[in-house]
């Protein structure tokens, strides 16, 4: 069985358990300031989590691709990747423990066809402290399912983590209580960190067994669920949302409990075939098996160069069929970064030439069967790929360059000159290093620890910059940025009615001081034409007009209410809608996030004080609001 088959299996499984099936979210998600990409299902139906209630009612499941780049220096061991797939399923105030492990466990062993005594599992001990006591329930149930198949499950309380590596597992031990910091899902960590007002619980995750012989007792201590030694690896964890945090720090009971369930494809299917090492699954080895081919090289005596690869071309192949490219902001810095780091380990391999060519069409097989609704580009994604690839390699031969031209005007190459090569010309540090010896080019002997304090101090600067930044372009949610964002909808709209209706928001920045306003356009704007838009957006600002919002349904929202929106096919199914005037009649009507002012008159007098180019074929106004 490979991974797609999983994946539509659990699909199909949970249709048949009375869920509805939702789209899944892209991995850019509009107007949410707090993530650069999507890190789990649970991540875009957070609302209704919180009590919002789902047009698609109370049983949800889906399956969603998602990114998490803090795991990026730990891609190369046989289980870490940036890109994995999250299967998912949600009771909102519907079924809980029981059903859900119940549910869970017909799936891994009926559909997925995994041995029952290969499967562990962990629940909360409790915390006396805040009077949450011992998950006996999620226990007892687990202990009915597996006396179904035959086995006997013992119960053992561990702790915490490092309690575990100093006990390990006795005889017949299959169920482990672990602390908050191991069995305790909040938004904010365990019971202590919980945010006031938010619902949380404990969770119970499901591990599998891949033998004692995977476990490096020297390094990791004695095996258990939650060592990080390579026996056990989990595979799905089932969060049950019955607590709120009160006001006061004390927790209780929620009238109305939530699960939330989350299953990585990718280690599942690692259990399906009996290998702890995930790039063997139907969705990798296809490409490792093809870097063999090229590199000539073997993948047991590679596997870390291999990995990266593997992974990172996966991630940016799914971001650039969704439409996103490579920069050096944001996203798009984090998507040349996957690419880059992937090109560089290609040379460890001794790969010199141009090869995403040959590797991205058969990560785009793998995933043909993700829907369309999500990977809006799949025809432009490998010339994407490759021009950035032709880009990278052109910048390392002028960085190859520009360090020979170093070499001959110092006498050894310092720290800060290496830092240069690294941050202007895209020249990383290993790789200057090895051909500084190659060239017998001499290097300071604290040439590192100079570049590290030279790296530090550009990443000091970095955040100094990048502080505040919000979805939108808004330095703040302040009055006055929130006066201005509402402002750039009065703009829009303006623009829209009197100078070209084709025209869309292509950016925008926004200050406490200014609005920056970028958009569509192939002429230079005339002088009347700024002035009957400037006069426009103030005629609207003087009326008053009603600042409103709520939140649709996406089929709604596009087609009865005629909002503006840009990426239809990468937006949620619910999403909010903001509408300025008449609401029958608006003279405004966007999906957006907000922050925005509640009537149109406390914005003052708008003022357009330049238009200019941004780029080919888009245009830049700079107002501001006096």
């Amino acid at each position: 069985m490979d991974a797609n088959e999983i994946r539509q299996r659990f699909l199909d499984f949970q249709v048949r358990k009375g869920h509805k099936i939702i789209q899944p979210a892209p991995l850019v998600l509009e107007n949410d300031p707090t993530t650069l990409f999507t890190g789990s299902g649970m991540q875009p139906l957070l609302p209704y989590l919180l009590g919002k209630e789902h047009p698609e009612g109370k049983r949800l499941a889906d399956s969603q691709p998602s990114m998490r780049l803090q795991d990026i220096e730990d891609v190369g061991d046989p289980r870490h990747t940036t890109v994995f797939e999250m299967l998912g399923n949600w009771s909102l105030g519907d079924y809980f423990k029981e059903e859900q492990i119940r549910n869970f466990f017909e799936f891994l062993i009926k559909e997925v066809g995994l041995d029952p005594s290969k499967i562990y599992v962990t629940c909360f001990i409790g915390d006396a402290k805040y009077g949450i006591p011992k998950d006996t329930e999620a226990a007892e149930i687990w202990q009915k399912v597996f006396k179904k198949v035959g086995i006997e499950a013992k119960v053992a309380e561990i702790g915490s983590a490092k309690d575990g590596d100093k006990r390990g597992i006795k005889p017949g031990e299959r169920i482990f209580f672990y602390d908050d910091h191991e069995n305790w899902w909040s938004r904010g960590g365990g019971c202590e960190t919980t945010p006031i007002g938010d619902p949380c619980g404990p969770d119970s995750e499901v591990f599998y067994d891949f033998g004692e012989d995977k476990q490096d007792v020297e390094k990791y201590g004695l095996a258990h669920p939650a060592s990080d030694g390579a026996r056990f690896m989990e595979i799905g964890n089932q969060v049950f949302m019955q607590y709120r945090r009160n006001e006061d720090g004390s927790f209780s009971e929620l009238e109305k409990k939530n699960v939330d369930f989350g299953g990585g494809l990718e280690r599942i299917a690692a259990a399906a075939i009996g290998s702890f090492d995930v790039f063997k699954i139907s969705l990798m080895k296809p490409i490792v098996d093809k870097l063999e081919e090229i590199s000539g090289k073997s993948y047991d005596n590679n596997t870390d160069e291999m990995r990266v690869i593997t992974d990172h071309i996966r991630g940016a192949y799914l971001l650039a069929a969704q439409g996103l490219v490579p920069s050096n902001k944001t996203q798009g810095y984090a998507m040349r970064r996957l690419i880059r780091r992937a090109i560089l380990r290609a040379l460890d391999l001794g790969i010199s030439t141009n090869f995403l060519s040959e590797i991205v069409p058969i990560v785009a097989e793998n995933y043909r069967d993700l829907p369309d609704s999500i990977l809006t580009h799949r025809e432009s994604a490998l010339e994407v790929l490759l021009k950035e690839e032709r880009a990278f390699r052109q910048t390392l031969n002028k960085g190859l360059r520009e360090l020979k031209k170093l070499a001959k005007e110092h006498n050894a190459l310092s720290g800060r000159d290496l830092f240069k090569l690294q941050d202007t010309y895209g020249f990383p540090l290993e790789l200057s290093v090895e051909e500084c010896y190659r060239e017998h080019i001499e290097l300071i002997s604290d040439y590192r620890k100079e570049f590290e304090k030279a790296l530090k101090e550009q990443r000091e600067r970095s955040q100094t910059a990048s502080k505040g930044m919000f979805k939108g372009g808004l330095e703040d949610h302040g009055e006055q940025t929130v006066k201005y964002h509402t402002t750039c909808h009065l703009l829009l709209a303006a623009l829209q009615k009197l100078v070209d209706p084709t025209i869309c928001q292509k950016g925008s920045n926004i200050t406490t001081e200014r609005v920056r306003f970028d958009f569509n356009l192939d002429h230079k704007m005339a002088p009347e034409e700024l002035s009957a838009v400037e006069k426009q957006v103030n005629e609207w600002i003087k009326a008053d007009l009603p600042v409103t919002f709520d939140e649709y349904d996406k089929k709604y929202a596009r087609d009865t209410l005629k909002a503006h929106g840009q990426f239809w096919d990468k937006y949620p199914d619910v999403l909010k809608v903001y509408t300025i005037g008449n609401f029958d009649n608006p003279i405004s009507r966007e999906v957006c996030g907000g922050p925005h002012v509640e009537h149109t008159g406390v914005l003052g007098k708008f003022r357009i004080v330049k238009e200019e180019s941004s780029a080919a074929g888009i245009r830049r106004i700079k107002a501001i609001l006096e």
